[in-house]
């Protein structure tokens, strides 16, 4: 039995650890805050790591979900002298191609292989195990970690080699900056027409206009509720990312650009709320001496 350990338990990593579990994977987690792990562990029985190297030991498969490019390498260099020969890293973390090339060649020099594997499907798809994983990196290493991801994801790509993960991310956030610029604008804008908003997105997500978003978020963003499924700080991080690959190529996306400077309009408390709650600033225009 492939033996799985989860470094990262955070909206995102929590789930997709214990849906790892519920396949009879999961041996173990670490976690920078040590309370998750334990709770993970009085909860399922795997083991709480006192530290990313002693979980590393007895693993065939590392999963990671962390927060920046930085919390990636930091763990990287952490795990890479004690993990066994042959052992996978798994990095669902959201980051640079570059970085998942620095990640993959450090541990390659260990003997370890290396996946970039950025999911999207938010955290109601993280507890269902219905995540989009795209997948980067050796398909003999895509083979090996495929349990794993077949646990926490229904839609597994390989994209290409290490950091062809990364891009395909990256091209995922840029169309979630405009799905969320269309909804969040429109359903304002229906509002200021005095339309019943529930009935406005029962006709729209049946027709030409309906996504996911407009049904799963419409229904809350217009009562004023924003239940967190991918926070603005973690999409504004990831635009950033966007950007810097758009300006190697010599061009500015103008998505890109609005999104994060209306993430910036919103108050520095919403860092933390859902993306959704950028239907505030969108309303906001249609309030007397709104913009």
């Amino acid at each position: 039995m492939l033996r799985v350990g989860f470094i990262g338990l955070g909206a995102m990593g929590l789930p997709m650890a214990l849906n790892l579990h519920r396949a009879g994977l999961l041996v173990g987690a670490w976690n920078r805050t040590p309370g998750k792990a334990e709770a993970l562990a009085a909860e399922t029985g795997a083991t709480a790591a006192v530290t990313p190297a002693a979980l590393a030991a007895g693993c065939d498969v590392l999963v990671t979900c962390v927060s920046a490019d930085e919390d990636l390498l930091e763990v990287v260099d952490a795990v890479a002298p004690a993990l066994p020969a042959g052992a996978v890293v798994v990095d669902c973390s959201t980051v640079a191609g570059a970085t998942a090339g620095e990640a993959a060649a450090r541990l390659a020099a260990a003997g370890a292989g290396f996946l970039d594997c950025p999911v999207s499907g938010g955290t109601e798809g993280a507890v269902a195990g219905t995540l989009s994983i795209m997948v980067g990196g050796d398909e003999a290493d895509l083979a090996k970690a495929r349990p794993a991801l077949e646990a926490m994801g229904a839609n597994i790509v390989h994209m290409g080699p290490v950091g062809a993960g990364q891009a395909a991310k990256a091209t995922n956030q840029v169309m979630v900056a405009g799905i969320n610029q269309a909804v969040t604008e429109a359903l304002a804008f229906g509002q200021a027409q005095g339309l019943p908003m529930d009935k406005l997105i029962a006709a729209l997500e049946k027709g030409a206009a309906g996504n996911w978003f407009l049904s799963r978020r419409g229904p809350t963003m217009i009562r004023g509720q924003y239940p967190l499924g991918f926070k603005v700080g973690l999409h504004a991080k990831d635009l950033e990312i966007c950007r810097r690959m758009a300006g190697e190529l010599g061009v500015k996306l103008p998505l890109v650009e609005m999104t994060l400077l209306h993430y910036e309009r919103l108050e520095p408390a919403s860092a933390e709320e859902d993306i959704s709650a950028l239907f505030r600033l969108k309303s906001d225009m249609f309030s007397p001496g709104g913009e």
